[in-house]
């Protein structure tokens, strides 16, 4: 059984304003929790526990417009969110700093042919692809842009079933964002960031915060769209999978950092990862130090190494003289390094 997530962008000509009344009765419910906390606090030296909280916010739901449930999960994320900081309180949330979020249960809302009924309110959707699974939990959203979205999060079952035959090595880059050992090609796509960086700056020297918000959403939204489309096709013709460990927190800190926000090495590794695991494909990463210099057909190395030969694309080795594309070659290796023993 695996968790999927389905979001649907909510039409918010009808609906934006009564949600956007919602969000503020979570904010609401928020600092409350905020509030009391720091008073037990200060008074018992102890936190309040989420069934504590539950309790002092029970009957509240009613005169906020909120389900009961509603209340009771964010209560519970509030708990874990100071857990998880270690404080002794939490950021104020307010109707201008903070987005705006609902959260519910499976059993707080009614699904319909695209829309969705909470507390009594038809909320109409985009249906772009069907709900498959049993509905646990959900929330609606609203992102940077000001668009609103519901999200449904449904148990499912894993189909366990492999739809390829082929054993993948696949090492992450900037020029190209991955290479696969069983292909001639790699998967490449422009650099988003560099792309519309121009457009970018302009509108942050004139302080447009909206063209600035709608042009970071483009970005984050064509990648995504990439990142799944690529990764579909990847775990859909394999049976193992093995990915370099490529550390993008540390390549950040040089003067790569822009192509290695871009390239969204985390992003390509979690789709990998939980698509393959409802295929029954076997997914695992290595460590690829090395990859890149060691020869494939040798195993000697004599590739280019260093930051100043990463513009060596092409290589031969002088030990076997075999002709080399770099990351093909680093792809190759990293499936043997990752391949189990028979």
């Amino acid at each position: 059984m695996s968790i999927l997530t389905y979001r649907y962008r909510i039409k918010d000509a009808t609906s934006g304003k009564h949600l956007v009344r919602m969000a503020w009765a979570v904010n609401y419910v928020w600092n409350f929790c905020n509030e009391v906390s720091l008073l037990a606090w200060r008074r018992e030296k102890r936190f309040l526990s989420a069934f504590e909280l539950i309790n002092l916010t029970a009957g509240a739901g009613h005169e906020l417009g909120l389900h009961t449930d509603t209340l009771s999960e964010i209560c519970q994320e509030y708990v874990r969110k100071k857990k998880a900081a270690r404080k002794i309180t939490l950021k104020w949330r307010s109707r201008k700093r903070s987005l705006c979020w609902i959260p519910f249960k499976g059993r707080c809302v009614r699904l319909g042919t695209a829309e969705v009924t909470y507390k009594s309110r038809r909320l109409r959707f985009w249906e772009s692809r069907p709900l498959q699974g049993t509905l646990k939990t959900g929330s609606f959203t609203q992102d940077a842009c000001g668009h609103w979205y519901v999200n449904f999060q449904c148990e499912g079952q894993d189909l366990g079933v492999p739809r390829g035959t082929a054993e993948i090595g696949i090492d992450l880059g900037l020029k190209n964002q991955l290479a696969c050992s069983d292909m001639d090609e790699p998967y490449s796509r422009e650099n988003l960031t560099r792309k519309h960086e121009a457009a970018l700056a302009m509108a942050q020297r004139a302080h447009k915060k909206t063209r600035v918000k709608k042009i970071n959403a483009k970005i984050a939204t064509t990648r995504k769209d990439w990142a799944h489309k690529t990764t579909t096709a990847i775990v859909n013709r394999a049976t193992l999978i093995v990915v370099g460990n490529v550390s993008s927190a540390k390549l950040a800190k040089t003067r790569m950092a822009k192509s290695v926000h871009d390239a969204g090495w985390g992003q390509l590794r979690t789709l990998l990862a939980y698509k393959a695991s409802r295929l029954g494909v076997t997914y695992c990463e290595v460590n690829e130090s090395g990859s890149s210099v060691t020869c494939s057909t040798c195993l000697a190395k004599t590739g280019p190494s260093g930051l100043s030969a990463l513009g060596v694309r092409v290589w031969t080795c002088t030990h076997c003289g075999s002709l080399h594309d770099r990351d093909l070659n680093a792809s190759r290796n990293i499936l043997r390094w990752g391949r189990p023993a028979p």
